[in-house]
């Protein structure tokens, strides 16, 4: 299992690949839900992390529910935590021990 303890809603991480930051809107134990802006729409992406299975991606809903809040967000995590949601099982990426290695730390800004 995958720790990112450090990691406190509000902190900004970025992974190896990728060009912006994302911000973490929720988290528990187990999850991480995180969004960055995508201006072309006027709206978020979202990744959720799965620290006990090692993975990232998107929900496994269909349309799925909203990501451009916290609130929603942390409604997003009660699903996680229930069960009547998941990471997608066919969109998911494994996340690599180099990549959480070069997750921007938090700043004490």
């Amino acid at each position: 299992m995958y720790t990112l303890t450090p990691y406190q809603v509000g902190d900004k991480i970025k992974f190896e690949n990728e060009k912006q930051q994302y911000t973490i809107q929720a988290r528990d134990n187990r999850y991480i839900i995180a969004t960055k802006p995508f201006n072309l729409q006027k709206t978020v992406l979202y990744t959720i992390i799965d620290l006990k299975r090692g993975v990232r991606g998107p929900d496994n809903l269909i349309f799925g529910f909203g990501y451009e809040s916290r609130l929603e967000c942390l409604e997003a995590l009660t699903r996680l935590q229930d069960g009547s949601m998941e990471i997608s099982h066919r969109r998911f990426v494994h996340l690599e021990a180099s990549e959480l290695r070069t997750l921007t730390p938090p700043t004490n800004t």
